[in-house]
């Protein structure tokens, strides 16, 4: 395998202007660059790259098998939007030089990209996956169902991760300090109704007064026990009991999932406690 990162068998059309469309808006030009001339992106989303020893013996021996996607900085230096890994391994490998796909984006569109390659890792923690799917949708605006496809995951998938991310600071650390990183666990810690109940429930899973065997979810049995419009994602929101009926209407959050729904009943519980809704 040669110093330039590609297999022995696979050339770059003129190395430096072969010219391929990968998208219908991006012209991108594939070309191996000097690693030294690469840089990371300052705003990458990952922090921890793992161990890299298969990544570089495996580049040793068969090279640079996917490009990385880098963008021109204007100065002869570039900015890796897609592929760290591969450029840091190369390095470790010995390679002097890196197959790149060239590609002229906007900040959003980077960021966008970055992301969406980290969380099609397989070795991503429950943390990173979830603040990652977050990122997505508070930045840029993607639906739940966007993202799924983006990232080849099932929508409910999206789902319980995006209710994991939205766990309050204090329930994090709390988790955090006790190694709490089961997708299960969590999403049990999440559908306590408040701050104050997940972090109590936290204690209890720690000390062993609480098993972490997710519960059994049983059918509803009763009236009081069917909830109209179930889907991860909803508008609206009914709760139909034996003696009243429940109803809340979202206007600026369409889409709004279980926390919404959990905070807004908490809203409702807290004015009427405190004496501040009319009666």
């Amino acid at each position: 395998m040669s110093k330039r990162g590609l297999p022995q068998n696979v050339q770059m059309r003129h190395d430096s202007h072969y010219v391929e469309e990968i998208s219908r808006s991006n012209r991108s030009i594939g070309k191996t660059v000097d690693v030294k001339k690469i840089a990371p992106n300052p705003e990458q989303p990952r922090s921890e790259f793992g161990d890299l020893t298969d990544l570089t013996n495996s580049i040793k021996e068969k090279g640079v098998l996917e490009p990385l996607l880098v963008k021109p900085n204007g100065d002869g230096t570039f900015m890796i939007i897609a592929g760290e890994r591969r450029w840091r391994a190369s390095q470790a490998a010995g390679l002097t030089e890196v197959p790149c796909i060239e590609m002229d984006l906007d900040e959003q569109g980077i960021a966008e990209i970055a992301l969406i390659e980290n969380l099609q890792r397989k070795d991503l923690t429950v943390w990173e996956e979830s603040d990652g799917l977050a990122a997505l949708s508070e930045r840029y605006g993607y639906t739940h169902d966007e993202i799924a496809k983006q990232i080849s995951k099932s929508r409910s998938t999206v789902t319980e991760l995006m209710t994991i991310a939205g766990l309050p600071e204090s329930v994090r650390q709390k988790c955090l300090k006790y190694k709490l990183d089961s997708k299960s666990i969590l999403l049990s810690i999440a559908r306590q109704f408040d701050e104050e109940t997940m972090l109590s429930f936290t204690d209890e899973l720690v000390s062993g007064r609480r098993s972490k065997k997710p519960a059994q979810t049983k059918p509803p049995k009763t009236l009081g026990d069917k909830v109209k419009n179930t889907s991860a994602e909803m508008d609206d929101f009914t709760f139909t009991a034996k003696d009243f009926k429940l109803s809340i209407e979202f206007t600026s959050n369409k889409n709004a999932g279980r926390d919404a729904i959990l905070k807004a009943l908490k809203e409702v519980f807290e004015s009427v406690k405190n004496n501040k809704t009319s009666l």
